[in-house]
């Protein structure tokens, strides 16, 4: 087999990427249809209730409309088993007061309304945003058909989850900072619903010198912070905090399980490491991916690229990170397929774009972590891109 056959992937043409595409969307659709066509009153074949992890979100709003205390264990637990009560226990709430706002309003409907209206609502706001970094690097297939094919967006609807919510803002947000830096600071200010995706954020902003989207990303952080305090009261900060170790400790012992989990924190436990040996691993691919933006953005103007690659990092450098997170990784990868075709970037791009399907059932199966090096392949491949292209407008006569 020649090595062009994984290097260059000729046969990785665009008539098959549109064929394959095609494939992957109606293997999603299927799925997802065979899933509600046959579950019974709202439950699957596997007795999880459809949507899954929404039932957390949705107890939560209940909880907040009825003056309960969401961080209150035992209470999150009995609300949720009073409307269904699953057979391997409950779903976690560990997210910050500052997502609080954003689940209040679901508790106002029924379950499957609520999911309904989160998934059309935080959907629509993926898709915008997937559409608008379509607009600005081109793509060679129609938004309906990359979003249907690409694997992380069933996981997330299937979920129930906030990934598109979180992907949005911080898909948006990565590409409104170069002409738009207000609006992309309150994007990455409303992210902070998950801070974990935004460890980069301040380091590539403070790198290129964008202190109007500092400024503005760190007042919304605060008025959201207000809001919630406001409305659900200043003791809600101190009853998030006393669980937050609650939520190392799940994670450090595989509570959430590691096959589920895509970082290289979980790629060590999975393959048999202990947890100093895990944590050692993704201290140092975080300084990695770190190092590299430096290597990166120092000194520079921002623009997609920069903004591709910190959101292709984001995975990388933070210890939790699940398979319905992936849906972010749509944005780094319509930036490389927008690129002069170079060595490994179309196997880079098929590798990643795929992973996500096969990497929690290969994990849980075999205990083989692929997605964090897909991740990694991915960010190596799109920092290589930038760099080849600054070092050939460099060298291009004036």
């Amino acid at each position: 087999m020649s090595g062009n056959f994984i290097r260059t992937a000729p046969w990785l043409n665009s008539q098959r990427v549109r064929g394959y595409l095609f494939i992957a969307a109606a293997a999603n659709i299927a799925l997802i249809v065979w899933l509600l066509a046959t579950a019974r009153a709202g439950v699957d074949r596997n007795g999880f209730l459809i949507g899954t992890d929404f039932i957390s979100f949705w107890t939560s709003g209940r909880m907040l409309l009825a003056g309960q205390n969401v961080y209150d264990m035992a209470a999150h637990i009995a609300a949720q088993q009073q409307y269904f009560k699953a057979a391997d226990g409950f779903t976690a709430f560990f997210y910050p007061p500052t997502f609080l706002p954003f689940v209040a309003p679901l508790g106002a409907l029924g379950y499957f309304p609520a999911l309904a209206v989160w998934i059309a609502l935080t959907g629509g706001l993926y898709l915008a945003a997937v559409r608008g970094w379509i607009g600005q690097v081109g793509a060679g297939a129609p938004l309906w058909l990359l979003a249907l094919a690409f694997p992380p967006v069933a996981i997330t609807i299937t979920h129930g989850q906030t990934s598109f919510l979180l992907a949005a803002l911080l898909g948006g947000g990565a590409l409104l900072v170069r002409d738009r830096p207000v609006a992309a600071g309150i994007c990455f200010g409303l992210a902070t619903i998950k801070p974990q995706f935004g460890l980069l954020i301040p380091i590539v902003l403070l790198l290129t010198g964008q202190w109007r989207a500092i400024v503005s990303a760190g007042a919304t952080a605060l008025a959201l912070a207000a809001v919630s305090t406001l409305a659900f009261g200043a003791d809600i900060w101190a009853d998030w905090f006393a669980i937050s170790d609650r939520a190392s400790t799940a994670m450090a012992t595989g509570a959430v399980g590691y096959g589920k989990m895509m970082s290289a924190f979980a790629g060590v436990k999975l393959l048999g490491g202990n947890t100093a040996a895990a944590y050692a691993v993704q201290a140092a691919v975080s300084l990695a991916v770190v190092a590299t933006l430096i290597a990166v953005a120092f000194r520079r103007k921002y623009d997609p690229g920069i903004g591709a690659l910190m959101l292709a990092g984001a995975q990388l450098a933070t210890p939790f990170v699940l398979d319905y997170d992936m849906v972010i990784l749509a944005f780094p990868l319509l930036w490389l397929a927008a690129q002069p075709d170079r060595d490994w970037q179309r196997i880079a791009i098929l590798f990643a774009f795929a992973a996500p399907i096969f990497a929690r059932p290969l994990a849980l199966a075999t205990s083989v972590p692929i997605m964090p090096i897909a991740m990694a392949v991915l960010f190596a491949v799109i920092a290589r891109a930038i760099l080849a292209e600054r070092g050939s407008a460099d060298a291009a006569p004036t």
